[in-house]
């Protein structure tokens, strides 16, 4: 997977693997700076599908998916 632009398409793309997650819980994750992420320039986020892949796989084996 490539990489990922924005927050509605990473939350279409969470959807799709099974792990719905809501625009708020990514802000906070964002702030909290737990879900990997790029800001190239200005208020542009991206997201590598490979690293959020990896990221939803260690939430699970942790237990620690949002789930508020």
């Amino acid at each position: 997977m490539g990489k990922i632009q924005g927050i509605p398409k990473l939350l279409d793309y969470l959807e799709q693997r099974s792990c719905p997650m809501t625009e708020e819980q990514i802000k906070r994750l964002l702030s909290e700076r737990t879900i990997p992420h790029a800001r190239p320039y200005g208020d542009m986020i991206l997201f590598d599908g490979n690293h959020i892949d990896w990221w939803i796989e260690e939430q699970r084996k942790t237990d620690k998916l949002v789930t508020d």
